[in-house]
């Protein structure tokens, strides 16, 4: 998201695009009281960047009618509520994570994989999800090994799931949230091959990362800034996919993936994008 923010910084120039941020808001009073200090400050779009503010936006939108707020992944604007000043946004995760998914199920040796969550909802759940039938769809025989860990931010929990994961027989493992970097560490140790999400994690384990899917948040920040500056101040929901360019795949070079790997994955990415392949997620 902060990658996002400044890459249209940069392109609208820091005099017409004013940032500041909170970062490590782990604590939702914590966050909610940032949040409330923002609007007071007159800032135009406070972004409460994570699906645990909602019930701090239900609070504070309303108090600050000129200001607009944004929070994700959801669709949810509160417009049933009478709050007409909150934008929302979201992934369809699950569109990449079934891409690496088929991947995982051509390349495992094992027969077993594993994926690491956080909390089973919002682009975290579509992400999990997403993997698992992108492997049960290519090789049903394939065991996914899942873990939601309960935490965003721990990541001992996740470091203790890989480990959990690789002794079980996972021999490919992905997962998504801020503690996969504990993950990723004992992936590295035991030189398991690493799927990335949310943006790129090739830097943690160059030749261990396999790909990656990358978010790129302007697809979705672009038009609420443009809504706003039209008068809009909520209302709408935004989404990230493959087909607008949101969601990205991008492939690791250090990594030595087999060629039929890489080019079952670039068919399954346009099939999604074409519709003729489905990897949406059930309610």
């Amino acid at each position: 998201m902060y990658d996002s923010l400044l890459a249209m910084q940069q392109e609208w120039g820091e005099e017409n695009f004013e940032i500041a941020y909170s970062e490590n808001m782990f604590v939702v009073d914590d966050a909610a009281a940032a949040i409330r200090d923002y609007a007071s400050e007159g800032y135009n779009l406070i972004i409460a960047h994570g699906s645990q503010y909602g019930s701090s936006l239900q609070e504070i939108a309303p108090d600050f009618p000129d200001t607009s707020f944004a929070w994700g992944t959801t669709v949810d604007t509160f417009a049933d509520q009478g709050i007409t000043n909150v934008f929302a946004y979201t992934t369809e995760s699950n569109q990449g994570g079934y891409v690496e998914g088929v991947m995982a199920a051509l390349m495992t040796q094992s027969g077993t994989v594993g994926v690491i969550g956080p909390i089973d909802a919002g682009d975290a759940k579509l992400t999990v999800r997403g993997f698992a039938k992108g492997v049960t769809d290519t090789d049903p025989n394939v065991k996914v090994l899942e873990v939601f860990t309960g935490s965003f931010s721990d990541v001992t929990l996740a470091a203790e799931a890989a480990q959990t994961h690789i002794e079980a027989g996972a021999d490919l493992l992905t997962g998504t949230a801020q503690m996969v970097v504990g993950a990723i560490g004992v992936a590295k140790e035991k030189g398991v091959p690493w799927f990335g999400n949310q943006a790129s994690q090739t830097s943690l384990a160059p030749d261990l990362v396999v790909a990656n899917q990358v978010y790129d948040w302007t697809v979705a920040l672009k038009p609420i800034v443009e809504a706003i500056q039209s008068g809009k101040l909520g209302g709408e929901a935004y989404s990230l996919t493959l087909a607008n360019g949101g969601l990205k795949m991008e492939f690791n070079d250090q990594f030595n993936l087999p060629p039929e790997v890489k080019a079952k994955a670039e068919e399954t990415i346009q099939g999604i994008i074409d519709g003729s392949i489905d990897a949406s997620i059930p309610e």
